[in-house]
């Protein structure tokens, strides 16, 4: 908006741009704008051609912050600059830039696309074949490692077996190993031991079991010394049947392990063994 200030003079509002830009005096370089401008000739000017302006030393209304030192017309503006950003790089930034013919259409993307879909397809089943290997390769240490940890290690395997030197048993005595932190009652009977535990009527046990079936040999008698009631530990050589009793709770046991009197529901467990006849030894476990 122009107002008229004088015949010839007028004041006009501008809005000025920013700049960063001053002179070596600190005043802002504003292109298009001329701080010494001269008022135009007035019908007084008798002919002398335009004059300087009548208000060199005033500041002018329109401006801000602005100060005459000397006749010089000068201001300090405080700006911001626009912050410094690089340019971003995309993940696509290095391909080709598809561009759509129109707005709603979908870009080309028939460059990108394989020559031939074989190649395709062998890279796929090659990447498929190598992953499964790795997978089953992983898994296989996995299984491994795991079934490892379960087996048993060197020390409980040495308690496993119990090596009973049958030399040290004279016939009809008792020998008590311990075996896998139970008693082992071992027995070398006799042959009047072998024909009465053969003469019992196995039908008339609480726990039917030929004494044929409790022995590999006839002379060799291997059971665990533990009661099949509550687990007491029985004392060989007693009871009213010439075998074990408890003296827990009375159970008696004949020459053959098997349960005749008292609580004791079952026979004598036998557990598994087997002969080394070239030492002479009687192996448990």
């Amino acid at each position: 908006m122009v107002a008229p200030i004088a015949r010839g003079v007028f004041r006009k509002a501008v809005n000025l741009p920013p700049t960063a830009a001053t002179a070596y005096n600190g005043t802002p370089v504003a292109a298009g704008i001329n701080f010494a401008a001269r008022a135009p000739a007035g019908p007084h000017a008798h002919g002398h051609g335009p004059s300087l302006r009548s208000d060199p030393h005033q500041v002018p209304r329109w401006a801000s912050n602005l100060r005459n030192s000397n006749g010089v017309l000068s201001a300090r503006s405080g700006v911001n600059a626009l912050p410094t950003v690089g340019q971003p790089r995309y993940f696509s930034s290095s391909s080709r830039c598809l561009q759509a013919t129109q707005p709603d259409q979908v870009p080309d993307f028939s460059g990108y696309r394989t020559k031939t879909p074989e190649s395709n397809k062998a890279f796929s089943y090659f990447m498929v074949g190598s992953m499964g290997l790795i997978a089953a390769s992983g898994a296989k240490a996995t299984v491994s490692d795991f079934l490892s940890s379960m087996g048993a290690s060197s020390d409980v395997l040495a308690l496993a077996k119990v090596e009973v030197d049958m030399n040290s048993i004279p016939e009809g005595k008792n020998a008590i190993i311990k075996w896998r932190g139970k008693p082992v009652f071992v027995r070398h009977r006799t042959k009047s031991e072998i024909d009465e535990a053969n003469a019992v009527d196995v039908s008339k046990l609480r726990d039917p079991e030929k004494d044929s079936d409790r022995t590999k040999r006839p002379e060799w008698l291997v059971m665990l010394g533990v009661c099949t009631h509550l687990g007491c530990v029985p004392i060989g050589e007693a009871g009213d049947y010439g075998g074990w009793y408890c003296p827990c709770h009375g159970s008696h046991y004949d020459i053959s392990g098997r349960a005749r009197k008292g609580p004791a529901p079952l026979n004598l467990e036998v557990p598994e063994y087997d002969f080394n006849d070239g030492e002479n030894k009687l192996i448990i476990g």
